[in-house]
């Protein structure tokens, strides 16, 4: 490696980041060493590199998730981040090992480098656990102050949003949908109340619906019996819910979005596509998992990491 970086004119780690085709080294410089090798007959011994640097050059993504037909792992959250993640460690030459949290460390967790989670769990519990592998650590989530590096989106700017999309809309009696456990959940729904509060207007809250259309659709239906839903606008924490907010109001004669305007969160194309097009706030996923995967990688080479927040935007369709 000291003599190609002799030639390239470059130092031994440059060498070793382009043989790697790492995005840290630019583009020409790359392509010249990688010729250079190439000429030389030289080859990246990945092998070697590991047990010099006791690296494995593996990132263990967790995805605190439990798939099912009605919320599957295909969805926009966690496939755009994960190919954020992806894209990012493969230029770096790390490999992504993926899982569902099981609670314990597996060897294969235990020999990687660093640790992406996704998702919090409520009451923040996939964080605990995944704190008590004392590894480099970056989270997607919700703000948690000092000790953690979290990325995620601007949730409490998404909330007042759509708050102030009701309000611009003549809505005033708003309703939130989403188990506030769950911290992202949380956020979203203080930015809505304090922009609504501004106003003199106190939403309603439907808790504890999980993260499934039909459990959605239930819950309304079930206040709509009891005569307990007098809403003019619902904002719910997924598309999915949003959706089957919608079924249950089109189900009782309730017209979205003449009498109830909703909007859902994700922007999926499965909520583009719905009837009546569904209204959402986007949020930029693909680049929140290059950050997560930035982020690791500083923490991993014993760089000061900051948490990071990207902005939202909402989605103006048919409901």
């Amino acid at each position: 490696m000291a003599d190609l970086a002799k030639l390239a004119g470059v130092s031994k780690i440059t060498v070793s980041r382009a043989m790697a085709d790492s995005t840290l080294v630019n583009p020409q410089t790359r392509s010249r060493v990688r010729e250079l090798a190439r000429q030389h007959g030289y080859a990246l011994n990945v092998t070697a590199r590991n047990l010099r640097l006791r690296r494995s050059h593996t990132i263990a993504v967790i995805v605190e998730m439990a798939p099912s037909p009605e919320r599957p792992m295909s969805g926009p959250y966690p496939l755009e981040l994960l190919g954020g993640i992806s894209q990012e460690l493969t230029s770096a030459g790390y490999s992504v090992l993926l899982s569902a949290r099981h609670g314990a460390i597996t060897p294969a967790t235990q020999a990687a480098d660093g640790v992406i989670l996704l998702g919090q769990g409520a009451h923040e519990d996939a964080v605990h656990t995944v704190e008590g592998w004392r590894m480099p650590t970056v989270i997607w989530g919700a703000d948690m102050g000092a000790g953690h590096v979290v990325v995620g989106s601007d949730n409490r700017q998404a909330g007042a949003s759509v708050a102030e999309y009701f309000i611009a809309a003549g809505r005033r009696r708003p309703c939130f949908i989403g188990d506030l456990d769950h911290a992202e959940n949380a956020e979203r729904f203080a930015g809505f109340r304090n922009a609504l509060a501004a106003k003199g207007i106190t939403p309603s809250h439907i808790d504890g619906v999980g993260f499934t259309a039909d459990a959605a659709a239930k819950a309304v239906v079930a206040l709509l019996a009891r005569k307990s839903f007098d809403a003019d606008a619902v904002f719910a924490v997924s598309d999915l819910l949003a959706m089957g907010a919608i079924q249950a109001l089109s189900g009782h004669g309730i017209r979205v979005p003449e009498a109830v305007s909703v909007v859902g969160y994700d922007d999926t194309p499965m909520g583009a596509s719905f009837v009546p097009s569904l209204s959402s706030v986007h949020q930029d996923l693909y680049q929140g998992g290059i950050l997560l995967a930035r982020k690791v990688l500083a923490l991993i080479d014993g760089k000061q990491v900051s948490s990071e927040y990207l902005p939202t935007r909402l989605v103006t369709r048919g409901t």
